[in-house]
């Protein structure tokens, strides 16, 4: 009997542990971790002034986007 449920138990414990993997790869390769913009941005942009404008460019995005959305939705 404790054979047959150790057996048991290191099938379910595999099962698991590559469904999580298969998970983890699936993630990765979609782009899940990736954040290009926050290390592109400390490496251009260094004094103060330049993360100031960064920040604007950004908020300058999404405003545009909002506004697109906004027309999409009023048409």
């Amino acid at each position: 009997m404790i054979d047959g449920t150790l057996l048991m138990m290191l099938v379910v414990a595999l099962v698991v542990s590559f469904a999580i993997l298969g998970v983890f790869i699936w993630g990765a390769k979609g782009g899940q971790f990736d954040d290009g913009e926050k290390m592109m941005g400390g490496l251009l942009f260094d004094s103060t002034e330049d993360l100031n404008d960064a920040r604007k460019k950004e908020q300058k995005k999404m405003n545009a986007k909002k506004q697109q959305k906004k027309s999409k939705l009023d048409k």
